[in-house]
């Protein structure tokens, strides 16, 4: 047993992903937790560097019957995204040019790489597909969902005005930490504007088979671009406008 808990050492494992210590405290750590910290700083430098597997993307959204376009941002290599968050929040003034136009878009959707593409190859297709699947319940146009490579959250406000649309959608993977290297982000900007403030957006994170399930996540999203599109607002104020700062019900 552990001092006063009434669990055992594996039920508490049991409970969280959180790096635990049991036991006494010497100057290092004993060999099996050694070796498991050097192997999840592995997977997270992994997921960090690799680089998307459009053609796998691209496969999955055509079997779900979604059209898409791939774009790249300014930070054109994975080095360069890396060490230059700033270019990975610009598209291109030619690819912005190029990105298809079929009508009134209503709810933009980007699909990018961000900090773990090994997140966005597990779980990003399937929640792009549910939501869009939500959307076109409500009437809302998406148009051809973005995959974008070397992409920062601000990308998609570069993407939503470019396509004209009102409300964008951008599903990343999140910075990985040493428990978890697959957690898919999901940010939604209404009205996005040139120099959009993180405090205008919204999130909903740690989208994963052990955190946030798919269809959960899509139904958030759907009830926060509700509320966006009927108060006006996204993020803080967003928040602020809702009673005691409660998202509706889908």
């Amino acid at each position: 047993m552990t001092g006063g808990t009434g669990l055992t050492r594996a039920e508490i494992r049991a409970l969280t992903e959180a790096r635990l210590t049991f036991g006494a405290r010497g100057r290092a750590l004993d060999t099996g937790g050694a070796l498991g910290f050097a192997l999840d700083h592995a997977r997270a430098r992994a997921a960090v560097l690799a680089e998307l597997d459009i053609a796998a993307l691209t496969a999955g959204l055509e079997r779900a019957g979604l059209a898409h376009h791939v774009v790249t941002s300014l930070a054109a290599t994975r080095e360069t995204f890396v060490r230059r968050p700033d270019l990975g929040r610009r598209l291109p003034e030619d690819a912005a040019a190029a990105l298809p136009r079929t009508g009134e878009i209503h709810v933009a959707l980007v699909l990018g790489d961000g900090l773990s593409a090994t997140a966005v190859q597990l779980n990003g297709v399937a929640f792009i597909a549910a939501l869009a699947g939500r959307l076109q319940a409500e009437g809302l146009r998406t148009g051809a969902v973005i995959l974008a490579r070397q992409a920062r959250v601000a990308l998609g406000d570069d993407i939503a005005r470019a396509m004209g649309a009102g409300t964008v959608v951008i599903a990343l993977g999140e910075r990985p930490g040493l428990s978890a290297a697959d957690s898919l982000g999901v940010y939604v900007t209404h009205r996005p504007a040139p120099q959009t403030p993180d405090s205008a957006r919204n999130c909903i994170s740690n989208i994963r088979e052990a955190g946030t399930g798919v269809a959960e996540a899509a139904d958030q999203t759907l009830a926060l671009i509700r509320a966006m599109r009927r108060l006006g607002q996204s993020g803080v104020a967003l928040s602020q406008s809702l009673s005691a700062g409660a998202l509706p019900r889908t």
